[in-house]
């Protein structure tokens, strides 16, 4: 394992698309990443003189519960030749880079969970798909804003996005800051990602926008196109309904595919929310990689005095009991030898960390186990966020 240099980099693309079953795409990896690499660690694994694994840390913000900034190891492009597969390549791949990040928190999207939950990660936040009929109207009490909703080239579109982004990315936890690259990455079009569907196009509303692609269709009965959303950002409740009034009502289209956070308004917009089909998928992995420094940077719903005993076999230093007090929605986090109220893996509480996943929800599982009647419900309730944590952007 070495970190590489900006010519060893350029044989990652190769690795990772010979790993996610894409060689066709390693010229469309590169062009997608080369504004990301000279911004972040780049890890190579070598056989030899052959590179057999790859990885890369992002520096990214992420807003927490309680309005917090926290910058946060953002894990990605991480893959192993497929003939190297089952040889203990990825695992010291993640050794590392968990203490190379040098930050208290990672976060990644998994290609499969249960690869990283092995190395401490826990699904943070779920992102829900969306199917809805287009021409629905709002249900009775429901206005959309009359404000105009305009499309926009995307040069034109791109710096008020990336302004709308920044102002929802302030007040919701979940949401990633972006450098230069990561909205290239994010953004990016061409032939092959447009696969029969039109090149982004940008609706734009004072408060909010959305990015949306369409794959036109013709059937026996007319017009039959689909509408995929790239991402909706809406800063007040006037965006949210002039923005899907927009969408629901663009002609040639009867359906809009949508992914969106678990207690989306989208739904209570509709007349029956059954209209809208709903899958749940996982989204946000966190790992505290140093939960000592982790717990103390985001805030806490309600007052708690827990000791927790932690597992953590992967970074032996957060294993132990931990004396959790938090007040005022500041928590302090010391070692401790007393007995512990919890017990969980380290794993559980990244789960919790955003504030979606309910840690009593994990001990209806098992997988905290309490000591102290009505611990578990405690620390749950303290580390709840508002509303749940809302991460769309795969990075």
């Amino acid at each position: 394992m070495r970190q590489q240099t900006t010519d060893e980099a350029a044989t990652t693309p190769a690795v990772l698309a010979a790993a996610f079953l894409a060689n066709h795409s390693i010229e469309e990896i590169r062009a997608k990443e080369v504004g990301l690499t000279e911004h972040s660690v780049n890890l190579g694994a070598y056989a030899g003189d052959r590179q057999v694994g790859a990885a890369q840390v992002q520096d990214r913000g992420l807003r927490v519960p309680g309005g917090a900034l926290v910058r946060v190891a953002g894990l990605t492009s991480v893959a192993v030749a497929p003939d190297h597969r089952r040889r203990g390549v990825l695992t010291k791949i993640m050794r590392a880079v968990l203490p190379r990040s040098g930050q208290a928190v990672s976060a990644l999207w998994a290609s499969e969970s249960a690869i990283y939950g092995r190395y401490g990660y826990g699904v943070a936040s779920e992102i829900t798909h969306f199917t809805v009929p287009t021409k629905v109207p709002f249900r009775v009490g429901v206005d959309a804003d009359p404000t105009v909703v305009r499309e926009l080239p995307r040069e034109e579109a791109m710096p008020v996005v990336r302004g709308l982004y920044e102002r929802f990315a302030e007040t919701t936890v979940g949401p990633l800051t972006r450098i230069d690259g990561n909205w290239d990455y994010h953004f990016y079009d061409s032939a092959r990602v447009q696969a029969g569907r039109t090149p982004l196009r940008f609706a734009v509303h004072p408060d909010g926008y959305a990015v949306y692609r369409a794959q036109p269709k013709w059937t026996d009965n007319g017009p039959g196109g689909t509408l995929f959303v790239h991402e909706f950002i809406a800063n007040t409740p006037q965006a949210v309904t002039g923005l899907w009034r927009y969408l629901l009502d663009i002609d040639l289209v009867t359906t809009v595919e949508y992914e969106g956070s678990g207690d989306d308004p989208l739904t209570l917009l509709l007349p029956d929310s059954r209209i809208a089909l709903r899958k749940r998928f996982h989204a946000l992995h966190i790992r505290l990689t140093d939960l000592e420094r982790a717990l103390p940077l985001r805030g806490y719903l309600a007052p708690v005095d827990v000791v927790v005993e932690v597992a953590d076999a992967f970074c032996p230093w957060n294993t132990g009991r931990w004396h959790l007090v938090a007040n005022g929605g500041q928590m302090t986090v010391a070692s401790t030898e007393a007995a512990p109220d919890l017990e969980l893996d380290v794993r559980d509480l990244g789960a919790a960390y955003l504030g979606g996943i309910r840690l009593s929800t994990l001990a209806a599982a098992g997988l905290v186990r309490e000591h102290t009647v009505g611990a578990a419900a405690a620390l749950s309730n303290a580390m709840l966020a508002e509303r749940e944590p809302s991460c769309r952007e795969v990075f």
